[in-house]
């Protein structure tokens, strides 16, 4: 006989695995409803070629490219200032009023809308700074953006480094911040990519920022520099879906598109996901 322990601990892990399952379910149809549709607009043309005839013809590649430099220009800027931030916050900061108000914001940051931080970006960046609508104006709404997903990995990574190696370095002489940096950052690399990987996605697939702060409806050339409009996947898909002038005619550039972002998307993380296993397989060793 079973005792009311192992019983409640089976129900528990069946109750687990058939939430995975309906989870991995949902998520094979949802790709296999945008390839089934998607994969007969993926050409050579369709990726490298200029988009024309008002977005009915030719192909997506400005988009791509928007959509990289902004994947680049904000992971560029939210790292560093996310890590510094984590490492403040882990193994400097004290206890009390202002390290509580500091957890705080990072918390409400993190459950603010997008489209906040768009008017946000809008207002500081594009406006009051003078920027204008660009790639650089967008790139830093998005840092902001994932700037608190961030902070929150790598803090779990830190914290997940044993007491006993930052112990074992301050007794041998070495300075704190040499202790964090030559010990302590190593070991908890792996998490922090884990924190980058989940902000490359949120990056490549949000739409009001950079509505607000320098995507452009139509625009078939790349950009000149950091201050020009961009087209990006998100966006263009969005204004092929709601507001073309043939909607019916583009619908297979609709799904080719949104292939297409979620390709980007699995090969950013293919290789974050590579670089993380590097780092593991290294702290093992």
């Amino acid at each position: 006989m079973f005792s009311n322990a192992k019983i409640n601990e089976k129900i528990a892990f069946a109750l687990l695995k058939i939430a995975t399952g309906m989870v991995v379910a949902f998520v094979l149809v949802i790709l296999y409803y945008i390839v089934s549709n998607g994969y007969s607009a993926i050409n050579l043309e369709f990726i490298t070629s200029m988009p024309r005839n008002r977005m009915t013809e030719g192909g997506i590649f400005p988009a791509i490219m928007g959509t990289m430099y902004l994947i680049v220009g904000s992971m560029a800027i939210a790292m560093p200032l996310g890590i510094l931030s984590a490492i403040y916050l882990t193994e400097y900061a004290k206890p009390g009023k202002t390290t509580w108000a500091i957890e705080m914001a990072i918390s409400n940051l993190a459950g603010t809308p997008s489209v906040v931080f768009g008017l946000f970006g809008l207002a500081m960046f594009v406006k009051y700074l003078n920027i204008g609508a660009s790639i650089l104006s967008a790139s830093l709404t998005l840092a902001l953006l994932i700037l608190p997903v961030i902070i929150r990995a790598s803090q779990e990574a830190l914290l997940t480094v044993p007491k006993d190696y930052r112990d074992a370095s301050l007794a041998l002489g070495v300075t704190k911040w040499e202790t964090i940096r030559r010990v302590v950052l190593p070991s908890a690399i792996p998490g922090m990519i884990t924190g980058a990987i989940l902000s490359i996605g949120r990056v490549a697939g949000e739409t009001a920022p950079i509505l607000l702060t320098g995507a452009a409806y139509f625009l078939p050339r790349l950009p000149d520099s950091v201050y020009s409009q961009f087209m990006a996947l998100p966006y263009h898909l969005y204004v092929l879906a709601t507001s073309g002038t043939n909607i019916a005619q583009t619908r297979p550039l609709q799904y080719g598109t949104a292939l297409i972002l979620l390709l980007i998307v699995l090969c950013v993380n293919l290789v974050a996901v590579t670089i993380r296993s590097h780092y593991k397989n290294k702290i093992k060793r």
